[in-house]
């Protein structure tokens, strides 16, 4: 016989369940809708019970709420959904407080999880827990090969689909989503960067450790291997950002930009601060008004999306964010190719949250919000 936990959606205490010998427990748990579309990794006992002692112990402690079906993130479930994923141990912290962030009310997951868009939440860790866990900050971050970054993207993942109930064509309504859904997690590569860490420029010290999270699209490609000045590389990136297309066109809100690490060289040996590289993709990046109504061939549009001082008028430069601030800023990415990002957000529905790791109890109390950013 074989001891598995048999409770991953979090509406009551987990419970284990004996299992005949011979059963293939990974079709065991596709056939129940507990994965992701991916095998996992059987849950025994013995296992959670370590990623249990993990994060604290006290197994039926609730963690928090998972919209949109509200069930509860007990420790003991969300060790279940960190040992499918492949998680170890001590992925533990990061997991928990990207939860957290994500249940934070400003970054409204309900609707994140059942829109129509394809944005899915994006984690970025900075501090060094990342470099303690094996977080993959360069060469291919956004991609495959780093057990860290995946598993953990996965678990979050996972615990969206069993514990929030945000299943594709029942609750998640996402037109196309995109592979982000399964995993979408990296970490900052600081050495590389010639800036203070993202989460040093937003107040807290060097050695702490942070998530950022943000519902995002996936990552938009921008090549620029001529410039050889900031102006000429930014101006590649606000020609990406500068499209009617996706949600900060339309709906404003927050965005994140990922430089590479030759990019950040070539900006920072000019001595642009990351304020500089903010304000000047804030200024650059913008659409006329006349192109978001298609010049008004299908009738009169207003677009109550977005911020009221905007002038609605077809010569008017509307910008792709309202503040230099609602762009994040991050150095991501391997030392060799002039490659850097636009990561689109989900529009004004939803505000990024930054979370301390090592905080627990004292950062569950209501965020505290700055420039439309959220801070646990």
């Amino acid at each position: 016989m074989a001891t598995v936990f048999g409770n991953v959606a979090g509406q009551a205490d987990a419970n284990t369940m004996r299992v005949p010998a011979g059963t293939d427990l990974v079709e065991w748990y596709f056939e129940r809708g507990w994965t992701d579309g991916l095998p996992v990794v059987p849950p025994t006992s013995e296992r959670v019970a370590e990623f249990v002692a993990a994060l604290g112990g006290d197994p039926p402690q609730i963690e928090c709420k998972v919209p949109p079906r509200h069930g509860n993130l007990t420790r003991e479930v969300l060790a279940i959904n960190m040992v499918m994923a492949g998680c170890k141990p001590e992925y533990g912290p990061v997991v928990r407080a990207a939860m957290l962030a994500l249940a934070a009310p400003a970054f409204n997951l309900n609707g994140v999880q059942a829109t129509t868009h394809m944005a899915a939440p994006l984690l970025i860790v900075n501090g060094p827990i990342a470099r303690q866990i094996g977080m993959n900050g360069d060469c291919n971050a956004f991609g495959s090969g780093n057990r860290a970054n995946a598993t953990i993207g996965r678990a979050i993942r996972l615990i969206l689909l069993n514990v929030g109930g945000g299943r594709p064509g029942d609750l998640d309504k996402s037109t196309l989503g995109h592979p982000g859904k399964y995993s979408y997690c990296v970490a900052e590569n600081e050495t590389a960067s010639p800036w203070a860490p993202y989460h040093v420029e937003k107040g807290f010290d060097p050695g702490d450790s942070t998530v950022f999270v943000l519902a995002a699209e996936p990552p938009h490609s921008v090549t620029n291997h001529v410039a050889d000045d900031p102006q000429g590389i930014l101006d590649s990136i606000a020609s990406a950002m500068s499209t009617i297309a996706h949600n900060n066109a339309v709906s404003s809100g927050h965005c994140a930009v990922i430089i590479g690490p030759e990019h950040a060289r070539t900006i920072g040996a000019r001595g642009w601060t990351r304020h500089d590289v903010k304000s000047y993709l804030h200024m650059n990046a913008y659409n006329l008004f006349s192109q978001l109504t298609f010049n008004e061939r299908y009738g009169k549009i207003y677009n109550r999306n977005l911020p009221r001082w905007y002038k609605r008028e077809p010569g008017s430069r509307i910008p792709v964010v309202p503040d230099p601030d609602y762009i994040h800023l991050f150095v991501v990415g391997g030392e060799a190719g002039r490659f850097s990002a636009f990561i689109p957000g989900w529009g004004h529905m939803s505000s990024p949250v930054l979370r301390s790791v090592e905080s627990d109890d004292a950062a569950r109390r209501a965020p505290i919000c700055v420039d439309g950013t959220c801070y646990l």
